[in-house]
C-alpha cells in the first residue's frame, strides 16, 4: 500500500467495530481476538479452500492468517477496510503455500476425476445428482489449474462478493489490471469446461 494513498471514504459500522477490535488486539486482549476470529474466520477458511482445494492444509493457512494478525496488531494502520487488509495477508500466504507446492510433483485433480463414474449402475443411465458433482468438480478443477493470480481475482469476485476497486487493493493492482485478469480467468474457465456446456 502507498503512503501517499488518498484518504477512504467513510467507515461502515462493521469496519468500525473491526478497527475497535483491532486497537483491543494491539493492546493484547485476546477476547477482542477471539471475536475477531469470530467474525471474519468464514471468509479466511472460505477464500483458502477455494484456493488451495479442500485439504489439511486449510486449517493451517487458515490459522497462520491469524497468527499474522496477531503478531502485526501493533503495527496495523486503517488504511483500508480491515477485511482488505486481512485479505492481503490470505494472500499472500495462499500465494506461498501454491509456491510451496508447485516445487513438489502432484497428480493433477483433473486427471483424478478421469476414472470415476458418473452413470448409475443400477439403471446406466447418468444420475442427475452425480453429474451435478462431476461438473462441479469439474469447475473447482479448472480454477485450480488457473494462474494463482488469476485464481485470487476470481474467488474474490465469485465467491467473496468484492467490488473490482477492493480486489485491487488486495492484489496490489489497478482495477482495468483486475478487470483483465478476471477476463482471462473467465476465457480460460469456459474453455476448460466446454465439453460440459455442450452437454
Amino acid at each position: 500500500m502507498s503512503r501517499n494513498q488518498p484518504s477512504l471514504a467513510p467507515q461502515s459500522d462493521e469496519d468500525s467495530e473491526d478497527i475497535r477490535l483491532m486497537q483491543l488486539v494491539s493492546a493484547g486482549e485476546t477476547e477482542a481476538f477471539e471475536e475477531l476470529v469470530e467474525r471474519h474466520q468464514r471468509l479466511v477458511v472460505g477464500t483458502v479452500a477455494r484456493m488451495l482445494g479442500n485439504n489439511s492444509d486449510v486449517e493451517d493457512i487458515a490459522q497462520q492468517v491469524f497468527v499474522r494478525v496477531w503478531k502485526s496488531a501493533g503495527r496495523y494502520v486503517p488504511r483500508a477496510k480491515f477485511t482488505t487488509w486481512l485479505l492481503k495477508i490470505t494472500r499472500n500466504l495462499v500465494f506461498n503455500e501454491l509456491r510451496r507446492r508447485s516445487r513438489h510433483a502432484q497428480t493433477s485433480v483433473e486427471s483424478e476425476l478421469e476414472g470415476r463414474p458418473i452413470a448409475d449402475e443400477r439403471t446406466g443411465a447418468p444420475d442427475a445428482s452425480l453429474l451435478e458433482q462431476e461438473l462441479q468438480r469439474a469447475i473447482e478443477a479448472a480454477i485450480a489449474q488457473l494462474p494463482e493470480t488469476q485464481r485470487m481475482a476470481l474467488v474474490l469476485r465469485r465467491y467473496d462478493e468484492l467490488s473490482y476497486e477492493q480486489i485491487a487493493d488486495v492484489l496490489d493492482q489497478s482495477v482495468p489490471a483486475v478487470k483483465s485478469l478476471l477476463f482471462r480467468a473467465r476465457t480460460e474457465l469456459r474453455e476448460h469446461l466446454n465439453r460440459y456446456l455442450q452437454k
